[in-house]
């Protein structure tokens, strides 16, 4: 590593030529990144609901469907607008009343089932197909174009509406989150830093790997829209620790006499032998993601994994030209650290250290308890702003049409025109069962012979499938449509053994049992991952099982808030939580742990060789905690999407918490289970443990 930090500082210059020309191909990769704004879609495929959307698709061409309200229009405008929503690029097909029968005849002479569903009061429906998915930038600009042709009295609900809102909100908010959290990081930097300057050589070092993040995640084709959102700030916050640490070597370094050149390349080694191995434990943490079946952890593991790769090469070959740039600039304008070693707390913890242990024993089992019984939600409208046009027009679907969830059942042909109606009978009579149209319910006696219903025929009657359309009074992700929908499932198998039943809501009771594996499952590898990590680091059996049990007990602190609170969380949040806060405390951990072995080896008795490790640690944790909780609060003041707003709260408070575990919690463990650590860990320094209290001066 000598010769290669050598190599670094040598050509410093052309090695930052290139990182800057490196950034031509990052801002041409992050432009032609796709971003997914279908969470769905992340569904593994082989669950039935996404098996019908494939059937959905392929036969009947309603892979994306939305339902566009119209109000106060009378039917011969409603049919001019038709016409144009047709006209619009990436629009597959448009249904109404008049391909049933001309508005020259009487909506009453509808059939009931086609009647009730496609008028309410001054208000009528059209179903909107689109040749492309859901979150398709084709499907999204035909959406953006039909809320311009239909007017402010139009609203479009569906997913695909959804996604289009969603797109918009987060390319008008991303720069802001962004701005925000540099500014707020900034603060904090300057508070844990005697020099004024550094805290922007510090983000103009950083800007180059998230540029690169970014840029390289052309590599997957797409990315998610809340690992778009939350990845620069996650960067931000989770890499910042590394430009400190080096800033930090590269002085020490010079204190020593060392030429600038010469300082570098040793700061340069030191720098990369301590972040390499810290941060194998947050790229674990993120890696677990990816034992999720819900691929969207796939997607934020792999990007933030990258992101810590990225981080750490640039802190190493980018980071030390620009401190050699600025080194005057650095040097010249210095002021007071704001935040200093603790001096006083050490001995407060460690004279009371036995009731430290007695809370943490007591609160274990609570908070572990509150942590898995926090209440989370599933449905992706309800909680998103009440200002997007797709979210007015879901309520006025339910209002004024009794529409508030639309499922598509799927029978083979083969199953009789008797069969089909006497399922549609048991599923009627449902509770909660608004209606249900089919083929065989909508070509009523009121249609006159003349006119062949082709375009019913073309929804319903496809590929040797038929297509039952059932409107459910009951809301995404509730128990009562899940019972439902096991309802309909148990109906629909007495006809016909393969159905399935497609649409948002079997999509979502999909997701939620996705996701309840996924937790246990993803929590299960990324505390092993850790484990093994910490037990190759330290050669140690107890160490891994402490720091694992104090960072899962700020975990859980952190998780079972919510619970005390009342407060409802999005699905993601546990699972993604968990993970990123246990990626980023295990740092701090295992920088307290090896400080208190660095002080033992010093021939320091235990309470005073952990006094000194917390006080000359503490600087440190806290400024790394008080920048994560930075970057994140500032985002969650400004999110108006209920989804982000509660994982950046969650990170946020997340690493207040586990910066108060790691300077409180674990030293007392370390401190009571020394002599279990002496023999479980190879080469741990042996010491006793003093009886007594110590004093601040003493430590």
């Amino acid at each position: 590593m000598e010769k290669i930090s050598n190599f670094i500082v040598k050509y410093r210059n052309k090695i930052l030529i290139f990182a800057i020309l490196l950034l031509i191909p990052s801002a041409l990769g992050f432009i032609g990144t796709g971003i997914n704004y279908d969470l769905l879609s992340y569904l593994p495929q082989e669950a039935e609901s996404m098996k019908a959307q494939e059937i959905l698709g392929d036969d009947f061409n309603l892979s994306s469907v939305d339902f566009l309200v119209v109000n106060g229009m009378k039917d011969k405008d409603v049919a001019e607008l038709k016409q144009e929503v047709k006209k619009v690029d990436g629009v597959e097909k448009v249904y109404w009343r008049d391909d049933v029968l001309p508005i020259t005849i009487p909506k009453e002479a509808l059939p009931k089932s086609v009647r009730s569903m496609l008028y309410s009061d001054d208000a009528t429906m059209m179903i909107v197909t689109f040749k492309e998915g859901t979150a398709s930038d084709r499907t999204m600009n035909a959406i953006s174009n039909i809320k311009k042709i239909a007017g402010k009295k139009c609203f479009l609900a569906g997913m695909s509406a959804l996604s289009e809102d969603t797109k918009d909100m987060i390319n008008h908010d991303m720069p802001i989150f962004s701005l925000i959290a540099i500014v707020l990081v900034l603060f904090v930097l300057w508070f844990g830093l005697e020099s004024n300057f550094a805290p922007f050589v510090f983000m103009l070092g950083i800007g180059f790997p998230i540029a690169y993040n970014f840029g390289t995640n052309i590599f997957f084709g797409q990315i998610s829209y809340i690992t778009q959102a939350l990845a620069m700030v996650l960067q931000l916050a989770v890499t910042m620790d590394y430009s400190i640490f080096l800033l930090h070597r590269y002085q020490e370094e010079k204190l020593r006499g060392n030429d600038n050149e010469t300082a570098m390349s040793h700061a340069i080694t030191q720098t990369f032998v301590s972040i390499s191995s810290s941060s194998i434990t947050t790229i674990a943490g993120f890696m677990a993601l990816c034992a999720m079946s819900l691929t969207l952890g796939k997607d934020i593991g792999l990007v933030m994994a990258k992101g810590v790769v990225l981080g750490v090469l640039s802190t190493i070959f980018i980071l030390p030209s620009l401190l050699m740039i600025f080194d005057k600039q650095i040097e010249k304008k210095k002021h007071k650290v704001l935040i200093r070693p603790l001096k006083k707390v050490p001995a407060k913890i460690i004279n009371h250290y036995k009731a430290i242990l007695l809370v943490f024993a007591i609160a274990f089992i609570p908070v572990w308890y509150a942590s898995n019984h926090t209440n989370v939600y599933y449905d992706l409208i309800s909680n998103m702003p009440q200002t997007f046009n797709s979210v007015i027009g879901t309520n006025q679907l339910k209002e004024k049409f009794d529409m508030t969830t639309t499922n598509f059942v799927l029978v083979d042909d083969s199953v009789s025109t008797k069969d089909v109606q006497e399922m549609c009978n048991k599923i009627e009579d449902l509770d909660g069962i608004h209606n249900v149209l089919a083929y065989e319910t909508a070509v009523g006696s009121g249609i006159p012979s003349s006119f062949e219903p082709s375009a019913i025929k073309e929804i319903l009657n496809n590929n040797g499938r038929r297509l039952i359309v059932v409107n459910s009074d009951y809301r995404a992700a509730r128990d009562n449509l899940n019972k439902q929908l096991d309802q309909m499932d148990d109906i629909i198998h007495q006809y016909d053994k393969h159905a399935v039943i497609g649409g948002e809501g079997k999509l979502t009771e999909d997701l939620i049992h996705t996701c309840q594996k996924d937790f246990k499952m993803v929590n299960a590898v990324s505390m092993i991952l850790i484990f093994i990590i910490i037990a190759i680091t330290f050669k140690s059996i107890a160490l891994p099982i402490i720091l694992v049990a104090t960072i899962e007990f700020a975990i859980n602190i952190n998780m079972g808030i919510p619970y005390v609170t009342g407060s409802v969380l999005p699905f993601i949040a546990p699972i993604v939580i968990g993970t990123i806060q246990l990626g980023a405390t295990v740092d701090y951990a295992i920088l307290m742990t090896s400080r208190f072995k660095e002080e033992l080896e010093k021939g320091k008795h235990c309470k005073h060789a952990i006094g000194s490790a917390i006080k000359h640690t503490s600087t440190s944790i806290i400024t790394s905690g008080l920048s994560f909780f930075a970057a994140c609060i500032g985002v969650s003041f400004v999110a108006e999407m209920d989804l982000l707003k509660s994982i950046c709260i969650l990170l946020a408070r997340g690493a207040l918490i586990s910066v108060v575990a790691i300077l409180v919690v674990l030293p007392t463990l370390l401190l009571v289970f020394h002599k279990v650590i002496e023999k479980t860990t190879k080469g741990w320094p042996v010491a006793t443990v003093e009886k007594g209290m110590i004093t601040n001066e003493d430590e």
